[in-house]
């Protein structure tokens, strides 16, 4: 272990203390944190300031003008009041929709967190409409968006799998493909389990009231009066879709999802949907600190080797074991909390060559282990670093960092049981 090794680890270890204690805003211990990692050499200037060019910082600051235009049309009350006439007043169900909506759109769109800006508004305006709290259903759709990604045998399951087929001709499973079907078959029973959770167990484990102030709540409260021309309305909501239809398809485009979403923000201010100085109180600056401070936090971990030095561990601890459930048990859990504080193409990256090499020299059979590196890698959702679309529903639901573990505790101790013992009984190693 090197010096700046150690460094890294305490630094982020210091990091994770503030962001418990709360006691001096997210943000800036994150830019603290930063801050620390370049003095220290644990990253360099590119690595520090690469958050602020980074595709899903820019992804997510214009998503929450997007969103934020798209609140202000009569579709979005128009939707909540045809659910609320189709579901007979009925909010529990009204909102089992919108999580069957976050559910099969994550299976299209391959960010949880383009999916999240879809759905938030539509559920905001929901609970703002039948006086329930946001803070209490945001972070369980948010959930639904992150966990259910890729497991239908839709256009996301169909990219990784090409992906993991690559992995496994380098690392010499010649003649053996992976199949987007194998996300559907190794684990369909997480789709049931999180919306069950998310519709009855989730909002308990949050807050009736948010802890921290919903700005985009507050700023809906003081434009309610401002009403939108039947034009700029039609405008706005054809900008909205026009703009998902695009991400669903920016593959075919030829265009990055940065782009456009750019677009469609600008076009919103230029249209007038939301003026300028709404456009720039509609996004979260805080939160967008925060989460480029934690992209240089999980660069320094990676680059300083910490990452490595954990794989290495794991195939250690793994060699010679034929159980199939231990064997999941390792390639779950230790990625699934690796990715809570660095990126989980990072960590995939990392975890999936040493799961065929360890499967190559066990003579084991990768599917169901890759199956379980792919989902402890992305079911991420307990820190602002985990993913993107944490940020976001923080903002949305007023949630700090406390509260989130708060809010995931359940889900946490319930999907690594119902992924390694479905998982690897389905795909077996042996």
């Amino acid at each position: 272990m090197t010096t700046q090794m150690i460094v890294c680890i305490v630094i982020f270890a210091i990091t994770l203390i503030s962001y418990m204690l709360n006691k001096i805003p997210m943000w800036l211990t994150a830019m603290f944190s930063m801050a620390a990692l370049f003095a220290t050499g644990c990253i360099d200037a590119s690595g520090a300031l690469a958050g602020f060019s980074n595709n899903n910082t820019i992804l997510m600051a214009t998503m929450f003008v997007v969103a934020a235009g798209f609140r202000r049309t009569s579709m979005v009350d128009g939707m909540c009041n045809g659910l609320m006439r189709l579901t007979h007043g009925s909010f529990r169900l009204a909102y089992l929709g919108y999580l069957l909506l976050a559910a099969l759109l994550t299976n299209f769109i391959a960010s949880p967190m383009v999916v999240y800006a879809i759905v938030s508004p539509l559920l905001a305006a929901l609970c703002d409409k039948t006086n329930n709290s946001r803070s209490m259903y945001m972070f369980p759709i948010m959930v639904v968006c992150v966990s259910c990604c890729g497991i239908l045998p839709l256009a996301t399951a169909i990219q990784q799998a090409g992906q993991f087929t690559g992995f496994m001709e380098t690392y010499g499973f010649n003649g053996m493909t992976f199949q987007p079907i194998y996300f559907f078959m190794g684990a369909w029973p997480v789709l049931f389990v999180v919306i069950l959770w998310a519709l009855f167990i989730g909002p308990k484990f949050c807050p009736k009231q948010p802890i921290l102030p919903i700005a985009a709540k507050e700023a809906a409260g003081q434009q309610t009066h401002q009403k939108l021309s039947p034009l700029v309305d039609k405008i706005g909501i054809t900008i909205f879709f026009v703009t998902i239809l695009a991400l669903v398809f920016s593959a075919q485009l030829g265009q990055p999802t940065w782009f456009i979403a750019l677009v469609g923000s600008l076009l919103m201010v230029l249209f007038g949907v939301t003026d300028q100085k709404n456009a720039l109180r509609d996004i979260p600056w805080d939160m967008l600190m925060l989460f480029v401070g934690a992209l240089a936090l999980g660069t320094a971990l990676t680059n300083t080797g910490a990452g490595e030095l954990i794989g290495n561990a794991l195939a250690t601890a793994v060699g010679g074991t034929h159980n199939n459930y231990i064997l999941g048990a390792l390639f779950f859990v230790i990625p699934f909390v690796l990715t809570q504080f660095m990126l989980n193409r990072a960590v995939a990256a990392v975890f999936v060559p040493i799961c065929l090499l360890t499967c190559a020299s066990l003579g084991a059979n990768p599917i169901g282990l890759i199956l379980l590196v792919n989902a402890g890698s992305l079911t991420a959702f307990l820190t602002p670093m985990a993913t993107p679309a944490v940020p976001m529903c923080m903002a949305d639901g007023g949630y700090d960092f406390k509260i989130l573990f708060k809010c995931g505790s359940v889900i946490t101790l319930v999907l690594p049981f119902v992924y390694i013992f479905y998982t690897m009984t389905v795909f077996p190693a042996f």
